[in-house]
């Protein structure tokens, strides 16, 4: 049985396989629509979600499936004081695979050791999201055509965003990446990525804290939120949170084949005079989430694929 709790779970080769059913899935989505006829998808939600939840469960839906959990903890036994892994172990009679999310580092894999159906970590606490990850890196495959030799730019809270270091690991794996990194000091990428991701395979980075002097150089713009939720004074969170904001005049500095990407929720990093540039892939993006997590879905399942 395979869980996913990290970008790295999945080898490349994995990863191109997954991204292939789902752009067929995108192709021929009723060729899938009953694919998982009979299945239950458990929706284990700690913390707070709009997309991610409501992509997994569009993405069950749709295969043919069905859902059921829950959407914050203060609704679940957790309230009371039961562990994950008790959870997990109850989940596991009703459920044949687990999309948990949990503001503590770890949950997710404390959870697969206990369960007996596969687990994907759809967020826990500042550390992974690789979902949002594979919904990236198919996102950025639909629009430039390759995952490599690319020059991707990461902006904003790059210390504590989940998705960043996420992205990070998996797009490090392929051949002629590099990384742009845009950000106050206080909200630099943590060193333990640096350190044991891109020098150990000698990626190419540069850190700045300009947005205008980096964007004429990228290919892919990845836009992050500054979080209220990882900072531990409000004073902190007010000085930096309106550090960065992508709007025309700076996608005047950008190339005509630059896009712009973004995990979302965004509150006013990007100005909504963006949204209508052609560039803007943001919402396209949360529309390739669904069909990511359709594959992966059906990938865990070992669901045989419809001719």
């Amino acid at each position: 049985m395979k869980h996913l709790l990290n970008p790295m779970d999945f080898s490349v080769d994995e990863i191109d396989r997954l991204l292939d059913l789902a752009s067929d899935i995108e192709a021929n989505p009723q060729k899938y629509a009953h694919v998982c006829d009979g299945k239950k998808l458990a929706t284990l939600f700690y913390e707070p979600s709009t997309r991610t939840r409501l992509s997994f469960e569009a993405a069950m839906l749709n295969l043919g499936g069905s859902v059921l959990g829950f959407a914050d903890a203060d609704s679940s036994s957790a309230a009371k004081g039961e562990s994950v892994s008790d959870t997990i172990r109850v989940v596991s009679c009703f459920a044949d695979i687990c999309a948990m999310r949990h503001p503590k580092e770890g949950a997710p894999l404390v959870a697969s050791t206990k369960s007996s159906i596969p687990v994907i970590n759809a967020g826990d606490g500042g550390h992974q999201h690789p979902t949002q990850t594979l919904t990236d890196l198919m996102t950025i495959r639909a629009l430039k055509g390759r995952l490599d030799h690319l020059t991707v730019g990461l902006c904003g809270d790059l210390k504590f965003g989940r998705t960043v270091h996420s992205l990070i690991h998996a797009l490090s794996r392929y051949t002629g990446i590099r990384f742009v990194l845009i950000s106050p000091p206080e909200l630099r990428v943590p060193s333990y990525i640096k350190d044991d991701v891109l020098a150990a395979r000698l990626i190419a980075y540069r850190e700045v804290e300009n947005l205008d002097d980096a964007i004429p150089e990228l290919d892919i713009l990845y836009m992050t939120r500054v979080q209220r939720e990882r900072f531990f004074n409000e004073e902190d969170y007010i000085r930096m949170k309106d550090c960065y904001i992508l709007d025309k005049q700076k996608m005047k500095l950008a190339r005509e084949d630059m896009y712009v990407l973004h995990p979302l929720p965004r509150v006013n990093e990007i100005s909504v005079e963006v949204d209508q540039d052609p560039r803007a892939a943001y919402f396209r993006q949360v529309q390739y989430g669904v069909y990511v997590r359709m594959a992966l879905i059906m990938t865990l399942l070992e669901v045989e694929q419809p001719c």
